[in-house]
């Protein structure tokens, strides 16, 4: 049986966000679509309930302004992990401030690895693949001449239902109150 585990993102709905999709589907055509997204905190099971999680985000979220992100350098995790993915530049320190914040309570866990805020390109099936494809991506990145910037004012939590499945479960606005899913 699945142990359920949930997430806390923030979608990009921008240029490069699109940039992002359409180099996953370039790199690795067979993963199911996956929406780019920053991640705040990185799949986790509960310590208590979804409800609980949910106020703790809000309380949290309604308590920091939006503020904009720029994307930096096209990276890997190789050796630890075969993932590609853009480091955050500017506002880095911001994202690792929040993720200390959510990590406690009914969504506090030990995480694996340090959290580095980061934009994820695509997960490859071996050290090989994802040298590979960091070569096609750095390519692709810089040529690429939309804006880097993104404004993060909405995370989203979510939950997975299957293996590369997630589900969106509720906005959670920066500055504001949680709006219903």
């Amino acid at each position: 049986m699945l142990t359920l585990r949930y997430a806390l993102v923030a979608y990009v709905k921008s240029p490069v966000g699109e940039f992002v999709e359409n180099l996953r589907r370039e790199l690795h055509p067979d993963l199911p679509h996956l929406g780019a997204h920053l991640t705040f905190l990185p799949p986790r099971p509960l310590q208590g309930t979804e409800s609980a999680a949910l106020q703790l985000l809000a309380g949290i979220c309604g308590q920091a302004e939006p503020f904009e992100v720029t994307l930096g350098d096209m990276e890997s995790f190789v050796p630890t992990t075969p993932t590609v993915y853009i480091r955050v530049g500017h506002a880095a320190s911001r994202l690792r401030e929040l993720h200390d914040q959510f990590n406690t309570q009914a969504l506090a866990f030990a995480e694996e690895w340090p959290y580095i805020p980061h934009l994820t390109i695509v997960k490859m099936p071996t050290e090989q693949a994802a040298q590979q494809a960091l070569g096609i991506a750095r390519e692709r990145w810089q040529q690429y001449s939309g804006s880097r910037r993104i404004l993060l004012d909405r995370l989203t939590f979510v939950r997975e239902d299957a293996q590369n499945c997630w589900v969106d479960l509720a906005p959670v606005p920066l500055g504001g109150r949680l709006v219903s899913p």
